[in-house]
C-alpha cells in the first residue's frame, strides 16, 4: 500500500486565524511609537470606500473580536494576561 506522506493537508479553523488576528494586533500594539508597522495599523486612507467595498475595516473587526473574547483596550499591555484571554 502506498501512502503519500508529503500532501499532508491541515485544516486552518476560523478560530484559528481570530486567535493569530488578535495576536498580532497585541504584538503592534506593544511596539514603540514609530515604529511602521503601528504607523500602518493607525493609517486611514482619505475619503471614501468605492461602492462593492466591505464597510467593516480590520480594525473595526479586531474590536469586534475583543468584544467576543471581552477584552479591553488597554489589555494588551499585560502580554501574559493578554495570552491567557485570546487563546
Amino acid at each position: 500500500m502506498y501512502v503519500n506522506i508529503y500532501c499532508k493537508s491541515s485544516k486552518v479553523s476560523l478560530d484559528d486565524i481570530k486567535t493569530k488576528q488578535l495576536q498580532w494586533y497585541g504584538h503592534v500594539q506593544r511596539m514603540e511609537e514609530g515604529r511602521l508597522s503601528k504607523e500602518v495599523m493607525k493609517w486611514s486612507p482619505p475619503g471614501r470606500r468605492k461602492r462593492g467595498r466591505l464597510k467593516l475595516t480590520w480594525a473595526e473587526g479586531i474590536r469586534g473580536l475583543m468584544g467576543e473574547k471581552g477584552l479591553m483596550e488597554e489589555d494588551w499591555n499585560d502580554r501574559g494576561n493578554w495570552r491567557k484571554k485570546i487563546i
